[in-house]
């Protein structure tokens, strides 16, 4: 499909325009606006396959707009997207990530929102039931596994007695996450140390304050520091402490492991269910989507080898286990 540029005042970029419907919309154009927070690959991966599964679903171009907008993780930046969206006559926002979420849910009831990547939608206010979405807002979840992430870490090293984390504590996603690790660390006898971060500019330094004193470092699919991984990784390799991360594609640039979902599949589902938003069904009757089977063990192959670490045989030999290089 045909994409084409587009500016949103001076300092907003849409990653541009698609067409496309399907045969069911008539002659009617509809026009969906996908609007995500910051640009890492996470992020892009849904929505290069949301594009994807669009056009498998079979829109043709012409009868349905799609505007792709990326905020350049600036909140007024992202309110002005979202503003115009909204009043721009777009049938659906699709929302990547939880702050895009949230920011977007003050339209709800003008416009659909679907949104995709939100680890705790109830926790983030956008709903109050999975089941049956109350607040025209529903979408796919990412929640991140974090008693198995962190339990490959202790079969990894059994005798790990400290562990840092670093996130963004105004991502809602991520707050919820650290709750989970703090919870696996009493439960196991691991002392937890945090740093917060509140831009990419702190995390590389953040991964050097927690690697003189911790055994592994840990961070969820935080949008801050996903965006600052390669460097962060580096340091954490220099440093000779190991980096679990929430996300496959923290792995693919440095993270040593995670045990996650297929985020291009996220992105695919939340192509379907803003399909059914376009053919009429009702958002309340539009089930939030959880991905919490079928998930992978992804470790980087480059990392492990800078550490001279192996594997234990109950990792080595999962069916689920995912080799990835550095990219």
């Amino acid at each position: 499909m045909k994409k084409t540029g587009k500016l949103l005042m001076a300092a907003v970029v849409a990653l541009g325009a698609l067409s496309g419907c399907t045969s069911a919309q008539g002659d009617d154009i509809k026009k969906v606006s996908v609007v995500q927070i910051v640009s890492h690959p996470s992020l892009d991966t849904i929505r290069d396959s949301f594009s994807d599964e669009m056009e498998q679903l079979g829109y043709t171009e012409g009868e349905i707009e799609l505007e792709y907008y990326d905020a350049g993780n600036d909140t007024s930046t992202l309110d002005s997207i979202l503003s115009t969206a909204s009043g721009d006559g777009s049938d659906v926002i699709v929302a990547i990530a939880t702050p895009t979420a949230q920011s977007a849910a003050r339209y709800a009831e003008e416009i659909p929102i679907v949104f995709a990547a939100v680890s705790d939608p109830i926790g983030a206010g956008l709903t109050s039931s999975l089941e049956e979405p109350d607040k025209n807002i529903t979408g796919t979840m990412d929640d991140i596994q974090v008693d198995q992430i962190l339990g490959a870490a202790l079969e990894i090293d059994p005798d790990m007695q400290r562990l840092g984390v670093i996130y963004n504590a105004s991502e809602a996603n991520s707050v919820t996450n650290i709750e989970k690790a703090k919870t696996f660390c009493e439960e196991n006898g691991i002392e937890l140390q945090e740093v917060t971060v509140t831009s990419t500019n702190d995390v590389q330094q953040a991964v050097t304050t927690l690697a003189g004193s911790c055994d592994a470092i840990f961070s969820p699919n935080d949008n801050t520091v996903a965006s600052a991984m390669s460097a962060a990784a580096q340091a954490a390799v220099e440093a000779g402490i190991p980096y679990y991360v929430g996300a496959d594609s923290m792995v693919s640039d440095g993270g040593f492991l995670t045990v996650g979902i297929d985020y291009e599949e996220l992105g695919r589902e939340t192509a379907r269910m803003v399909d059914q938003v376009l053919q009429g069904t009702d958002v309340a009757d539009i089930p939030i989507v959880q991905f919490k089977t079928d998930l992978s063990i992804y470790v980087n192959a480059s990392t492990m080898e800078a550490f001279g670490r192996t594997l234990p045989a109950s990792i080595a030999d999962s069916e689920r286990l995912v080799m990835m290089e550095q990219e």
